[in-house]
C-alpha cells in the first residue's frame, strides 16, 4: 500500500523522521506492506517544495544540516502542502506535523491539523499543542472525516502512552496520573543534587543541546503543563488548556530545596499530575519533595516516568530511561503503522 506524506515543519524532529523512514523502508514494506513517499515539505523558515512524483527528503535534510540558511524551494505555506497531499491518488494520505510548540494558543499546529483533517488526510504529530488545546474538536473532526489524528510523540517521545491505554487497556478507567515528564528539568535537578549550581547546570544543559537557548518553556513548567493538558484531555476527557494547569517551575529556590531534601534523604522532582474528583479535574505542575522510595524520586538525568491510576489495575507505571530525536521520530513511525493496521 502506498502512503504519500506531507511534512509540515522540517526541523530537527522532521529531518530525523525523514531519515528514520528511509532507514526502515524495507522493514515497513516487508512487515506492513507500506511504501511511504514524501510529496511535499513546508516550513516557515526554509520555504516549501512539492512534487507529485516524490521529494527526496533525506537529501534535503542533509542540505539544511550543512547550511541552515538554505531554502527548500519557493516561498509557500503549509496549507499549499496539505492541498498538494489531498490531491494525491495514494491509498493513504498522511500529514506529518512537527512544528514548534506555541504555548499561548497551540498555533499554527492546531490549524495545520484541522486543515489536513478537513481535506480528508490522516494526521500524525509530535506537537503537544493540538492535543493540549483542541483535542476534542480535532478528534471529532477526524471521526467525521473517517481519518486518524495521532500524537504518540507528544509526551514521552516514542514510549507508548496513548497507544498503551487505547490498545491494551480496554474497559479500564483512568482516574488520574502523576509523573516526571520534562527531561530538561529532571536533568537539572539531579545535577544540582550532585553539587552543581542551578545556573551552572542549566548552562551545561544548553551547551550539550539538552536545553534550548531559551529554556523558559522547560524551567518555567510550560512544557510540562502542555503535556499535562494533553494527557488530561485524552485520558480524563478534561477539556482543558495548559493555562488551566496550576504551574510552578524550577529556579534558584528549588535548587536550595533540592539540596536540603537530599540531606534529609528525599528528592525534589518537577511532578505533573491530574486527577478526577467530585469537583472536577485538578491538574498541576510543581516541584514536590518525594521519599527516596518513590519511583519518581529515583529518576535521574533524562529519565521520565508516568504513573496511571486505574480502577481495575491499580497503579500502572511507564518509564523512559532516555530520550531524544530518534525516539520522537520513532513515535511518528508508530503512528503511521497504527494507521496502516487500521486499513487492514
Amino acid at each position: 500500500m502506498r502512503a504519500d506524506l506531507a511534512l509540515i515543519g522540517f526541523g530537527n524532529v522532521g529531518r530525523r523522521f525523514a531519515r528514520l523512514l528511509d532507514e526502515r523502508r524495507d522493514w515497513l514494506s516487508l512487515d506492513y506492506d507500506l511504501d511511504c513517499r514524501v510529496v511535499s515539505i513546508s516550513t516557515g523558515r526554509h520555504g516549501s517544495i512539492a512534487n507529485a512524483s516524490g521529494v527526496d527528503a533525506v537529501d534535503l535534510a542533509g542540505v539544511l544540516d550543512r547550511d541552515p540558511m538554505s531554502r527548500l524551494g519557493d516561498a509557500g505555506n503549509s496549507f499549499d502542502a496539505i492541498r498538494a497531499l489531498a490531491d494525491s491518488p495514494a491509498d493513504l494520505k498522511i500529514a506529518v506535523e512537527t512544528t514548534l510548540l506555541d504555548i499561548g494558543a497551540g498555533q499554527p499546529a492546531t490549524d495545520h491539523v484541522r486543515a489536513a483533517l478537513q481535506a480528508g488526510c490522516h494526521v500524525v504529530t509530535a506537537n503537544k499543542g493540538p492535543a493540549a488545546f483542541a483535542y476534542e474538536e480535532l478528534s471529532a473532526l477526524a471521526a467525521d472525516r473517517g481519518v486518524s489524528f495521532l500524537f504518540e510523540g507528544a509526551v514521552m517521545d516514542g514510549i507508548p502512552v496513548f497507544n498503551l491505554v487505547r490498545d491494551t487497556l480496554p474497559a479500564v478507567e483512568i482516574r488520574g496520573f502523576r509523573g516526571v515528564i520534562n527531561s530538561t528539568t529532571n536533568h537539572i535537578l539531579t545535577a544540582i543534587e550532585e553539587g552543581e549550581s542551578f545556573d551552572g547546570a542549566l548552562a551545561r544543559m544548553q551547551a550539550e543541546g539538552i536545553a534550548e537557548a531559551d529554556p523558559s518553556l522547560d524551567v518555567d513548567g510550560w512544557d510540562a503543563a502542555a503535556k499535562t493538558s494533553a494527557l488530561a484531555n485524552v485520558l480524563l476527557r478534561a477539556r482543558m488548556t495548559p493555562q488551566a494547569v496550576e504551574r510552578e517551575g524550577i529556579g534558584h529556590a528549588t535548587a536550595r530545596l533540592a539540596m536540603a531534601a537530599r540531606a534529609r534523604g528525599t528528592r525534589v522532582r518537577l511532578v505533573a499530575s491530574a486527577r478526577r474528583s467530585a469537583n472536577g479535574i485538578a491538574a498541576s505542575v510543581r516541584p514536590v519533595e518525594l521519599p527516596d522510595t518513590d519511583l519518581l524520586a529515583s529518576l535521574r538525568g533524562m529519565a521520565n516516568a508516568l504513573v496511571l491510576e486505574t480502577d481495575l489495575l491499580g497503579d500502572v507505571a511507564i518509564c523512559q530511561l532516555s530520550g531524544g530525536l530518534t525516539m520522537t521520530a520513532y513515535a511518528l513511525i508508530t503512528d503511521l503503522l497504527t494507521i496502516r493496521r487500521g486499513q487492514r
